[in-house]
């Protein structure tokens, strides 16, 4: 599934710009919880420079890391911003001052692992990540699985590096009609371009979808990494 995403997120850069009104929402409350002013940030999966746009102090370096070639393109440049084209996963890390990211992170292979980079090469994180209760009602409809991960076991997995304060916020955003909710699904990019319906199948779930709203469910993390005291030598 994961492995799908970037490509429609570059193909609908544009469209994404449009319909990302739940992912706007969600990094103007992240940013807005920072409040050590971080000099030197590192963004995984900046996108088209959200993160970057709702900053409000004086930054010294701004790094941004994301695969879709096409939103990397609509990012703010500066001379202070630095962007890099390529899978966050394989970033070889400097030290940053935060390492944040906002609606990206649900979207990595191996997060314990990255985890584990991230707090090597920092002092402080701010993360906002979608979780399985985004689309609740559409995969129950469906019978489906839902394919983003779930707030506790992502919780449990912070907790082996980081000390932090998270809120797992429910947001609804609502429609006129079914077929408005799942063109903002396909447009958005939170879906990550995975198809896992059938024509038919799809067909009939826009007919049968009952909420006049779509579901999000977010888990946002402010926090610092641990530092483990290593014991005495005798």
């Amino acid at each position: 599934m994961k492995h799908h995403h970037t490509n429609e997120f570059s193909k609908r850069a544009s469209s994404y710009q449009k319909h990302n009104i739940i992912q706007k929402k969600v990094v103007k409350k992240l940013i807005e919880n920072i409040h050590s002013n971080p000099k030197k940030i590192l963004d995984l999966g900046c996108g088209s420079g959200a993160v970057y746009e709702n900053i409000t102090w004086d930054i010294d370096q701004f790094v941004g890391v994301d695969k879709a070639t096409n939103m990397c393109i609509l990012h703010p440049t500066d001379d202070k911003i630095k962007l890099i084209n390529k899978d966050f996963e394989t970033l070889e890390f400097e030290k940053y001052d935060i390492v944040i990211s906002s609606s990206a992170l649900q979207w990595a292979k191996n997060l314990d692992s990255l985890f584990q980079k991230i707090s090597l090469n920092t002092d402080e994180i701010a993360f906002s990540i979608f979780c399985d209760g985004t689309f609740k009602t559409i995969y129950e409809v469906a019978n489906l699985r839902p394919f983003l991960p779930n707030s506790h076991d992502l919780i449990e997995l912070l907790n082996h590096y980081f000390e932090f304060e998270h809120e797992v916020l429910h947001y609804k955003l609502d429609f006129e009609d079914n077929i408005s909710k799942f063109r903002y699904i396909k447009n958005s990019g939170v879906s990550g371009g995975e198809r896992k319906l059938s024509f038919k199948d799809t067909k009939k779930l826009i007919a049968e979808y009952p909420h006049k709203y779509l579901e999000f469910e977010v888990l946002f993390v402010w926090g610092k990494v641990k530092y483990f005291q290593k014991p005495l030598e005798c």
